[in-house]
């Protein structure tokens, strides 16, 4: 059973009196545990599809099924909702809160999730997830102490806070050199294969969809290549003992 599923999804934007079509029927399914890149160049409709996917937008069109639920017409709070249990965000821009330490970015999300933890347990969990992404020791670093492959391990151990099935990545590595992308990208590997956790990269870069087991490559708004399972790429391998591990994700 698909945990995503897309039947020909549609989306088009109106601009005054103009009709711009962005998504032509997209038809996919993403199984539990995939690690997956959609890839395309600006223009594709890739950021839109994943828009859809993350439920920050709604097709015009077609069905958006997860986890056996049909999610692409629920209101804006039910999408919330949603997002909020079941989907963790990492961003080119990291979008770290300037003046918190890496702990309190770490926790912001739990300030709004609908099950109720205390201070403590918040705190306890917050360290568990930085020293899974191996910054332990920088706990009450602020950003600008932090360099940028510290930051981005800080924004997916945010992601990561509420333990969502789903991660969604954005041009994770758009503004890190070639050395800490893969770092990064390594780690999204040992996330996927030790945890479970089903990632969604988007990606303009043929080198980062290198490290996904399966490319979708999206253009003019339409899949035109699906290097997916049976047969698919078979992803970088991550060596063992490169990130710091401290037990399964709590």
């Amino acid at each position: 059973m698909a945990l995503i599923e897309l039947k020909q999804i549609f989306k088009t934007y109106h601009i005054g009196d103009m009709q711009v079509p962005v998504l032509k029927g997209v038809s996919l399914r993403i199984a539990a545990g995939e690690l997956v890149a959609l890839m395309g160049s600006s223009g594709s409709g890739k950021s839109t599809l994943m828009n859809i996917l993350g439920c920050l937008d709604r097709p015009t069109s077609g069905e958006y099924w997860l986890n056996e639920k049909e999610v692409g017409r629920f209101s804006a709070d039910e999408r919330a909702t949603l997002r909020n249990h079941s989907m963790g965000f990492v961003f080119q821009s990291f979008n770290l809160l300037p003046r918190a330490s890496a702990l309190e970015n770490v926790i912001m999300p739990l300030s709004y999730s609908a099950d109720y933890i205390s201070d403590k347990a918040a705190r306890i969990r917050g360290r568990e997830m930085l020293g899974r992404v191996g910054l332990q020791d920088r706990l009450d670093h602020e950003p600008s102490q932090l360099s940028g492959g510290q930051q981005q391990r800080v924004a997916i151990a945010r992601a990561l806070i509420n333990r969502p099935p789903v991660l969604f990545a954005d041009e994770p590595t758009g503004n890190l050199d070639s050395n800490t992308s893969g770092e990064v990208l390594r780690m999204f590997q040992q996330l996927n294969q030790e945890d479970g956790i089903t990632i969604i990269l988007v990606t303009h870069d043929p080198v980062v969809a290198r490290h996904a087991g399966r490319v979708i490559r999206i253009s003019d708004g339409a899949v035109v290549d699906d290097a997916g399972a049976p047969g698919g790429q078979k992803p970088d391998s991550a060596p063992d003992g490169i990130f710091p591990v401290s037990g399964d994700l709590p």
